[in-house]
């Protein structure tokens, strides 16, 4: 019995691992900015209610989007929004979309068969709809009104932290937002009020660029390591987002294609496998409750 446990708290713990970060995010939000502009919602289908995080109605849900047009979609961290116009071209409010574990949205025909894990769908014209499938069916849709802050609504906004390409992460607002912190600096990063969208995956790869190991105390970062911190977190960010996010089970682009990151990754999901750099087996250990990989010959 105890070694089906353990199995099963490694399942979770790599689907833990796995859930979409800041490039799988920003992949499909470009994405949806090259094939879904301009577009109409005509309609849809809700196939999973809870899906809906707000309005609690679904007739004001479809009242408030149908008809409206598909603006600029922006992400906010993990979050991805979109402004919807009117017809008479005032703003008509935003669509929030959350993907959670294993959230997708796909740009599709309508005559493509719809799958059983497909929770909304929305037509926009003869030959395209959008749908949101989520196989664990964590995912959330909101629609905020117009003249109504997103943050009101989609109140996990209001607790983020600065984005990392933003100017106000700058590596003085790193310096001071970890000083004193007597925890690990791997779990400082996966704090989203410190910063937004970074998960487990980029947090170890951007403190191997960084020459940190996970274990160490935020109180032992001198101002030398935190620079190279920041830089590691944009470098790993940014190799990430050209390779079009990671390749795991569950994520797909709006085409429903994975992303090449996986393949290139520093050490990342590489445990015993040789370290890119020194060749010395990277090692995977147990923190606070999350796993993380390094290298113990090239991170101090």
């Amino acid at each position: 019995m105890g070694r089906y446990i353990s199995n099963a708290v490694q399942v979770f713990d790599r689907v833990v691992d796995i859930v979409p970060e800041l490039p799988e995010v920003e992949t499909v939000c470009r994405g949806l900015n090259q094939v879904t502009l301009n577009h109409r919602i005509r309609g849809g289908q809700v196939l999973l209610p809870r899906s809906i995080a707000a309005p609690d109605s679904l007739d004001e849900f479809w009242a408030g989007t149908t008809n409206t047009t598909l603006k600029w979609w922006f992400r906010r961290g993990k979050y991805l929004l979109v402004a919807l116009e009117a017809p008479n071209g005032e703003p008509a409010g935003h669509l929030g979309v959350h993907l959670r574990m294993t959230g997708q949205l796909l740009w599709l025909s309508p005559q493509e068969p719809v799958s059983k894990h497909c929770r909304v769908r929305f037509q926009l014209d003869a030959d395209h709809e959008l749908r949101f499938v989520d196989q664990r069916t964590f995912g959330r849709v909101w629609w905020v009104p117009p003249q109504v802050a997103l943050e009101s609504v989609i109140t996990g906004l209001a607790a983020l932290g600065p984005e990392p390409f933003s100017d106000r992460f700058s590596v003085d607002y790193l310096y001071q937002a970890t000083r004193g912190r007597k925890r690990p600096v791997k779990n400082a990063l996966l704090d989203q009020a410190l910063v937004a969208g970074i998960g487990n995956i980029y947090a170890d790869e951007a403190l191997f660029l960084s020459r940190i190991r996970p274990t160490t105390l935020c109180t032992r970062l001198g101002r030398q390591r935190i620079t190279r911190l920041h830089n590691g977190i944009r470098a790993a960010l940014s190799a990430s987002i050209a390779q079009g996010g990671t390749t795991f089970s569950d994520f797909r682009n709006v085409h429903g294609i994975n992303g090449n990151y996986g393949g290139v990754a520093n050490v990342y999901d590489r445990e015993e496998q040789p370290c890119r750099v020194c060749a010395t087996p990277i090692k995977r250990i147990k923190l606070a409750g999350r796993s993380a990989h390094f290298c113990p010959q090239c991170q101090r």
